[in-house]
């Protein structure tokens, strides 16, 4: 989830992007709404619907964890549509961001 946050927000609980995702997490309204987000900007509400929906995706992809984030990140339609990770640079480098964070945290633990 650390991975997640630093990947998508840098932490910034106020974070808005370009597509209008909010938060820590970068929750989408009808995400957040889906999880029971009232206020994305409450960085626990956040982390528990990004966590929500993460969670949903890894189940829906038995677990893999690329599948998972390539959702996160482009959306389980176009997981299914591409049939894998689709070929968008952006969601290639997502992934790739987020597991690294993901090992510099592994390392890193006391």
């Amino acid at each position: 989830i650390k991975s997640v946050i630093m990947t998508e927000s840098a932490a910034n609980h106020k974070a808005v992007s370009s597509a209008k995702a909010k938060g820590l997490m970068q929750l989408i309204d009808s995400t957040a709404s889906d999880m029971g987000v009232k206020n994305v900007f409450d960085p626990k509400q956040n982390i528990y619907g990004g966590t929500k929906y993460l969670a949903k995706m890894l189940r829906q992809y038995n677990g893999d964890l690329n599948l998972a984030l390539a959702a996160y990140n482009a959306g389980p339609q176009n997981v299914e549509k591409f049939n894998g990770v689709p070929p968008f640079d952006e969601t290639k480098n997502y992934i790739a961001k987020v597991l690294g964070y993901l090992n510099h945290f592994r390392e890193n633990e006391s």
